[in-house]
């Protein structure tokens, strides 16, 4: 629906109600797996009622692709209507194998498109994106959705790192899209091979970060714009089973907006109870998304494993009127440390605020549950001094998290820079 970000819920009503009539009817005689999950009852009319129906998870979905291989017997639509096929990045398990249609393709990057144009992105920029095309959604179709901008897009992907530096110099480049670890890999190789040229002579003055957590943080804003000159943006918030991305800020609110209401029904839920928790500001709650349009492969009450805070759901001063919210952290990255719940975002925040640490860090568990100390691996940048520096880094995490923390300082350059996602809880047991 052209222009749904910024329609009201009144106007949306019918559009959604129609859109669900439709794809219940498509779900229930073409998905051998939901009808098993449902025992064979219908789904509701009325989204209201979605509740009635039993919570779908990434767990189910890999059982029926390893028994119905290679999509699932969640696939409702011929196998022959599938024009392209993705992989997800496997950060938090087994990949698993997407099947879109030509609609689901196209709907994919018209919403996608909506959060890259909301986060500054336009037919006046020149945009490089540097994530994987080699299968994974956040490649060829996030590529898509920079191009429904009317941006010139120029479809890098990731390795090669010298040959991005003159490109960006060379095309005229002035924004980029990628994961927030990623421009650290590139001040590498800029000093490294290109002597005395500094992060803000290439000239990028828009960031485009997704597909992982951080931007949310000021100080890594802030690093942006001290080292690149550029503004950093949240621009590609998804869920690569459902849609790669359909939230991203705005220059108004750093909050993520939600900009899929036309083609999904997003719900929020206790991880724990699986109770559903109104979507209103202050409420806290694991992402629950229903596909409204979907042909090849149409999830119903699917548990992203996301937890979401909700910021505010009146519309933002940018016109869009979906709710707004920050993503608190994953269910399966949570830690608990005597009985709080700790989100690596929540800890990058503490580490992004050191200067003597290069943002660079790991939470690394060596045993099974229950934790009394969050054991923390810090990186230090590039010359710094560690005096009494694991000290005030713990005492920082326990005045700001209310958890004992366990510092271990690691010299500069230890971790891995990474070119894709970035993996900060490292479970080393089991």
């Amino acid at each position: 629906m052209t222009g749904a970000e910024r329609a009201s819920a009144e106007d949306l009503a019918d559009h959604r109600a129609t859109a669900w009539a439709a794809q219940r009817v498509h779900v229930a005689e073409n998905s051998v797996f939901y009808r098993t999950l449902w025992l064979d009852q219908a789904p509701p009319e009325r989204l209201e009622d979605l509740p009635d129906l039993p919570l779908s998870d990434k767990s189910q979905l890999r059982v029926a692709q390893a028994a119905h291989p290679p999509f699932g017997n969640y696939l409702a639509a011929p196998v022959t209507d599938a024009v392209r096929l993705h992989r997800t990045s496997g950060t938090t398990g087994q990949a698993m194998n997407l099947a879109l249609s030509a609609r689901d393709a196209r709907i994919t990057a018209a919403v996608g498109g909506r959060c890259q144009a909301s986060a500054g992105l336009g037919p006046t920029h020149r945009v490089v994106h540097c994530l994987n095309y080699r299968m994974w959604m956040g490649g060829l179709s996030d590529h898509m959705t920079l191009e429904e901008t009317g941006a010139l897009v120029v479809p890098f992907g990731v390795g090669e790192t010298d040959l991005l530096v003159r490109t960006i110099r060379e095309v005229g480049i002035d924004a980029i899209s990628c994961t927030p670890s990623y421009p650290a890999v590139l001040e590498r190789v800029i000093a490294e091979r290109f002597p005395g040229t500094h992060p803000r002579d290439l000239g990028l003055k828009l960031g485009l970060f997704g597909g992982e957590p951080g931007v949310d943080d000021p100080a890594f804003r802030a690093r942006m714009m001290e080292t690149w000159g550029m503004q950093a943006r949240n621009a590609n918030y998804g869920v690569s089973d459902v849609f790669c991305n359909f939230a991203a800020e705005c220059p108004h609110d750093t909050a993520l907006h939600f900009m899929g209401m036309d083609v999904m029904h997003p719900e929020l839920i206790d991880p724990d109870s699986g109770d559903v928790v109104p979507i209103a500001p202050g409420q806290r709650g694991e992402l629950v998304l229903t596909h409204l349009i979907r042909d090849c492969q149409p999830l119903v009450r699917f548990r992203t494993g996301d937890i979401l805070e909700i910021v505010a759901t009146e519309p933002c001063a940018c016109g869009v009127t979906g709710f707004r919210f920050r993503v608190a952290g994953r269910s399966d990255d949570m830690v608990v440390v005597r009985g709080l719940n700790m989100f690596p975002s929540m800890v990058a925040a503490v580490v992004n605020s050191f200067v003597e640490l290069s943002g660079e860090y790991r939470i690394r568990l060596d045993t099974p549950p229950p934790y009394d100390r969050l054991p923390i691996e810090a990186e230090l940048a590039e010359g710094a001094q560690t005096d009494g520096l694991a000290e005030a880094l713990a005492r920082e995490i326990k005045a700001r998290l209310g958890a004992t923390a366990e510092v271990v300082l690691l010299p500069h350059g230890t971790l891995p820079r990474t070119e894709g996602k970035t993996k900060r809880v490292i479970r080393g047991y089991g």
